[in-house]
């Protein structure tokens, strides 16, 4: 709770919910109960947002510790409750997934026109699901909240996607479920060894370094599909292209850092001796990742296909960072995974400009847009420099501060992370010339009209964002310097002690 005892998370976590519950109950006719569902969802939204910036305001920076904790037994004789909280790791999370579900509804306003209240109530509560993932500290409401995303996702892509939408909503629902049931295995065997779901509990047991293996290798099983790591990374390109503007923006801004964060929540804190095994491995997958996908990205001709692939050679970088286990890396992979949040959210929105205007995603099919849209050529520049990380944007001090923090480990992980900056360059260079500049082939093209006000409105909080995260990127790192300091505190005391069991 807040310091005035205002149970705070719970609010931001059902909030949404019950803007849902509201959606259902509108009736009249299709135009009117179209209007007022996207109204009723933008509202739930922003008071959800406004609400939820008492947690930046009012944060204490210079603890570990979990705050805003709220708990409530529920059923005490199996050790189950009610547990909410959030700490540095995941306090800007939960702001992150508050800020951009209103610009995803607002992206959605004109995009949607069929079952627009269903489209909605699937939105409230989907952020229902990702706030209270990041808020929970019960394995139980972890796990529920975690597989839930699932159900909305799997409703927006399936209902309101492309041509293949069915194919891309069974693919990403099957992936993600089946690596999931052998974390729950883990999470269970955690919660009969303590005696209690608590996460903060679960962390005062001491793992057999034999029985750290399995589990590790559990959780990997679902966080590498949500990251997405490669090689199970397959379900991403699909799931972005098919998926609706807003979607991909969801998809890529928060529910790919949920695999991340969770590696970050249990598999470093409980396992540090597998941790510590298999770091040789997940650096290996993250720079084949890095690598492989960004050449990748340079052979698609489809424009979200590309950025999609450049998500993944991203979120290679983040895994990279969480694995070198030292202050610099992990506070880079955090801070990559919130800039990564903004700014791929933002392409996917500057690829949804395009595509309802014209209705294609080709590359082939553009050029000369600067010409005819100047303000969304340099919107769309803005994003693109902060995807290479150009130093002044987002993307450079989460990408400069992991290859600092894998230097350290190991020179040849920082290389193959700074190649995939270099690559990153230069399939987004490649591609934002390819569309803004370039000669005007097809007429149709000279009578695209620029930005609209409302898609103004959209876009300032990002750029705004992308500005300030990459001049005063202390004012983020600071949230989660502490948490990331004990994290690693922790990991050091537990290698420094002899092993339970031998590896």
């Amino acid at each position: 709770m807040n310091a005035a005892g205002f149970p705070l998370l719970s609010l931001l976590t059902f909030l949404p919910l019950v803007g849902a519950g509201i959606l259902l109950f509108i009736r009249g006719e299709e135009a009117v109960v179209a209007s007022n569902a996207r109204w009723t969802a933008l509202w739930t939204s922003l008071i959800t947002f406004a609400l939820s910036l008492i947690l930046w305001f009012q944060f204490d920076k210079t603890t570990a510790e979990f705050q805003f904790v709220e708990q409530i037994n529920w059923m005490p004789e199996f050790g189950l409750g009610y547990h909410m909280g959030v700490d540095g790791i995941s306090v800007l999370f939960v702001l992150l997934s508050t800020a951009l579900t209103p610009l995803c509804i607002l992206a959605s306003w004109e995009a949607i026109e069929s079952r627009v209240r269903e489209y909605m109530v699937a939105f409230l509560v989907l952020e229902t699901m990702m706030v209270g993932m990041f808020s929970a500290l019960d394995i139980v409401l972890f796990y529920i909240f975690f597989e839930g995303v699932l159900i909305p996702m799997f409703l927006i892509i399936g209902v309101w996607g492309g041509p293949r939408r069915v194919y891309a909503a069974y693919k990403l629902f099957l992936y993600t479920l089946l690596g999931s049931l052998l974390m729950l295995l883990a999470l269970l065997a955690l919660w009969y060894e303590a005696g209690t779901s608590s996460i903060p509990a679960i962390f005062q047991l001491q793992i057999p370094a034999s029985v750290q293996v399995w589990m590790f290798l559990a959780f990997l099983a679902s966080f590498a599909v949500k990251v997405p790591m490669w090689p199970v990374h397959t379900w991403l390109p699909d799931a972005h292209v098919e998926a609706p503007t807003a979607g991909s923006v969801i998809l890529a801004g928060v529910l790919l850092k949920m695999g991340a964060y969770g590696f970050l929540r249990f598999s470093l804190p409980l396992l540090p001796q597998a941790t510590e095994w298999f770091a040789p491995l997940i650096f290996t997958l993250s720079v084949v990742a890095v690598v492989y996908t960004s050449l990748v990205a340079m052979a698609q001709e489809d424009m979200k296909k590309l950025i999609a692939y450049s998500s993944v050679a991203h979120m290679g970088i983040v895994t990279m960072g969480i694995f070198t286990l030292n202050q610099q890396g992990i506070s880079g992979a955090i801070f990559q995974m919130l800039s990564h949040g903004v700014v791929s959210g933002a392409l996917f929105l500057c690829v949804g400009v395009l595509y309802d205007r014209v209705h294609s995603r080709e590359i082939a099919r553009y050029g000369g847009v600067a010409k005819i849209m100047p303000s969304y050529a340099m919107v769309f520049m803005l994003f693109t420099m902060a995807s290479v990380a150009l130093p002044g944007t987002a993307g450079f001090p989460g990408e400069f501060l992991v290859i600092v923090g894998a230097w350290q480990v190991n020179p040849w992980v920082a290389f193959g992370g700074a190649l995939g900056m270099i690559l990153g360059a230069a399939y987004m260079l490649w591609l934002y010339r390819r569309v803004i500049f370039s000669r005007i082939t097809r007429e149709d093209l000279k009578a695209l009209l620029d930005l609209s006000p409302r898609e103004y409105i959209t876009f300032a909080p990002l750029i705004l964002l992308t500005l300030w995260m990459g001049v005063y990127p202390s004012s983020f790192l600071s949230f989660f310097e502490a948490s990331v300091a004990a994290l690693v505190t922790r990991h050091e005391a537990a290698m420094a002690l002899p092993r339970l069991a031998g590896m």
